[in-house]
């Protein structure tokens, strides 16, 4: 396959924009003034799950006016498809003790909440003065354990989203918006 091919198999799998740049901005902006008014001056440590993740935290880091410092994990439940595996590994921890630490969870996706489930379970256990989570993207229909976000920015249905950090075999987490993948191109 020669370059072009790929680029144009690359763009083909772009189905559709499903979340603009500027709507994902605009959440940012609300989700940063709610926090804000939340911890009230207090600092807060945002801890997002890699990798997925990582743009959506810089935008909220950059968003709120509170003290806060970052932290990152990782936990993963896709290995390189489109379908999550059921088995939840944490493959990086955080490097910190979080004891008295007002943390908010920087998430990019709840599907089936499995990862997060299980993350917020250990993280609770090394009592911080308070836990919430935050996501990008909610997904209610494919979850398979009971856990809600306290924060969700949009609510998608049931499809593929690749973009703001999202990938497909690590491809397309560079695009400044949320997209449907296309599975038949």
């Amino acid at each position: 396959m020669n370059q072009n091919e790929l680029i144009t198999g690359y763009k083909n799998k772009i189905k559709r924009v499903l979340i603009s740049q500027e709507e994902i901005q605009a959440a940012i902006q609300k989700a940063g003034k709610a926090i804000d008014e939340i911890y009230d001056g207090r600092p807060i440590l945002l801890v997002s799950i890699l990798k997925g993740a990582f743009v959506f935290m810089a935008d909220v880091c950059r968003a709120v006016n509170v003290p806060c410092e970052i932290a990152f994990m990782c936990a993963k439940s896709y290995y390189a498809g489109t379908q999550s595996s059921g088995v939840v590994k944490i493959t990086m921890d955080l490097d910190r003790d979080i004891t008295d630490c007002h943390v908010v969870i920087i998430e990019d996706i709840i599907d089936t909440g499995r990862t997060l489930n299980d993350i917020v379970k250990v993280l609770k256990s090394r009592n911080p003065a308070s836990l919430r989570v935050i996501t990008l993207l909610d997904k209610p229909s494919r979850r398979v354990v009971d856990f809600k976000a306290d924060l969700s920015l949009f609510t998608i249905p049931d499809l593929f989203v690749i973009g703001y950090g999202l990938d497909c075999g690590e491809l397309y987490r560079n695009l400044p918006y949320i997209a449907e993948y296309n599975t038949d191109a």
